[in-house]
Parts: structure tokens; C-alpha cells; sequence
């Protein structure tokens, strides 16, 4: 799996002109997941978000994490972040889990994400088309793939 962490002072999703999610500070995370993924990943991913310390503490040193700020987070399934663009000017997604293995996971990575929040999380809606705003803070984006654990 691989996240996209953009700490944010605003984040919201629609679809068709309405609003799935949003929140305010906290984190708007894009996951994209992959065949070989599993719940391996969202356990080891879930923790490294809701304990990664990108939020500032008084003296402006980034130092605390989502769960110390209680920040809010809000999750969007975005296969593209597995584009190959090895060859050719068309990006090829072969890697990107088909739907029948990414819906289950992307559901599962919710829960342990709400569930290592200690509260309920904002996401979009899995393959649909999404209208994503933010306002980034910092700027801060950080990406984290769980294949790189070591």
C-alpha cells in the first residue's frame, strides 16, 4: 500500500456535486492498494499514520502526531499512486489492485484507521469520481510505502 499524508487545515471530498467527507485540521490520507497488499499493511500502515509526529508542538517543531493533536483524517482510495511510467507516456496501472481485493481492503484499512484513531474517519467512495480540496498546512505531504518497511 502506499499513502500520501498531506497534514491539512481543511480537506473535504464530493462526488457528483455533494460532499462525502470532510474535515477540519488533521490529516486527508490518499491510499492506493495493491494485489499483493493485505491486512498486514493496514495494521502496519494505520499505526505509522495515527503515530507519524508531523503536527507542531508549542515551539513549532513538528513533534506530535495526529493522535495528540486529536486531528481528524479523512481517507481517499486513488489507485493512480501505483501508475508505472517506465515505459511510454501513458501510465500503466498493472500494479493497482482490481476492485474484487481493493474494496475489502480499502473498507478494512477504515476500520483500523477509526479504530487506531479512537474515533470515526471521513473518506470518499471507493472508485468513484472525486473532487478533492485541501488546504495543505505547512506544506506538509509525506509518502509511506508499506513494501519499505525496512
Amino acid at each position: 500500500m502506499i499513502a500520501v499524508l498531506q497534514r491539512v487545515s481543511r480537506s473535504s471530498v464530493s462526488i457528483e456535486g455533494e460532499i462525502k467527507g470532510e474535515i477540519e485540521q488533521g490529516l486527508m490520507v490518499l491510499l492506493g492498494i495493491e494485489d499483493a497488499d493485505s491486512q498486514e499493511d493496514i495494521d502496519w500502515l494505520s499505526r505509522k499514520i495515527t503515530n507519524m509526529r508531523i503536527f507542531p508542538d508549542e515551539k513549532g517543531v513538528m513533534n506530535k502526531s495526529i493522535l495528540e493533536t486529536h486531528g481528524e483524517l479523512l481517507l481517499i482510495s486513488q489507485f493512480t499512486l501505483h501508475a508505472s511510467t517506465k515505459k511510454g507516456n501513458r501510465p500503466s496501472y498493472i500494479k493497482a489492485a482490481k476492485p474484487e481485493i481493493a474494496i475489502p481492503l480499502y473498507e478494512a484499512c477504515k476500520i483500523q484507521l477509526s479504530q487506531d484513531l479512537g474515533k470515526p474517519i471521513a473518506s470518499g467512495e471507493f472508485g468513484a469520481n472525486m473532487q478533492v480540496s485541501l488546504i495543505n498546512d505547512g506544506p506538509v505531504t509525506i509518502i509511506i510505502d508499506s513494501k519499505n518497511k525496512v
